[in-house]
């Protein structure tokens, strides 16, 4: 089973980068347009949206990033989004919220440099990509060597067992960001 020729095509290196941010700012039908020019190649079915009017309002509801002006979106904004696009699939928007949270209030006083902050997200987001396409090398040795062939003898129960070992991760990273989500609100109690 060649697992990388399978997934070949996910686009996990498709990133919105800092330089492909405009400076000026965004009406919401623009911003969506740019996430859906960027992330078009990354849907899994042709008629899936990547970012909706509704999905904007409701981040905006929820108080996932700080209050537009002139029903416009800056450059902060766009990274902003950027970062709950990809959490989005993992985390609760009560989640994404309560992670978001201290971080807006920095933003709105200058006490970070939003820019700086996304280009060290970009770099974890590209170790990331790296560190996937090791653990794929991995699990194929695993199924070369460790599996027992009797069993597991076919590319059909081959490919079931790595799916439920891709779902097995999934669940542990989503775990493990739901326990530091948890950790950032029992810090916010505990300053206050």
């Amino acid at each position: 089973m060649d697992i990388k020729k399978q997934l070949e095509g996910l686009h996990l290196e498709n990133q919105l980068k800092l330089e492909e941010i405009p400076d000026l700012d965004l009406y919401m039908d623009q911003v969506i347009q740019l996430f859906e020019n960027k992330y078009a190649s990354s849907k899994r079915y042709e008629e899936d949206k990547v970012l909706t009017k509704t999905m904007i309002n409701n981040y905006a509801k929820a108080k996932l990033f700080f209050p537009i002006e002139n029903k416009k979106y800056s450059k902060d904004h766009l990274m902003l989004i950027s970062m709950i696009y990809q959490m989005k699939s993992v985390l609760s928007i009560k989640d994404i919220g309560k992670t978001f949270a201290k971080a807006n209030q920095r933003i709105a006083e200058d006490d970070v440099d939003l820019e700086k902050f996304y280009a060290n997200y970009m770099h974890l987001m590209d170790k990331n990509v790296a560190g996937f396409e090791e653990y794929i090398d991995k699990q194929e040795k695993i199924f070369e060597t460790e599996l027992d062939t009797d069993i597991v003898n076919d590319t059909y129960l081959q490919q079931v067992l790595f799916i439920t070992s891709l779902t097995g991760m999934s669940n542990f990273y989503r775990r493990a960001a739901e326990k530091l989500v948890d950790q950032l609100e029992l810090k916010g109690e505990q300053e206050e």
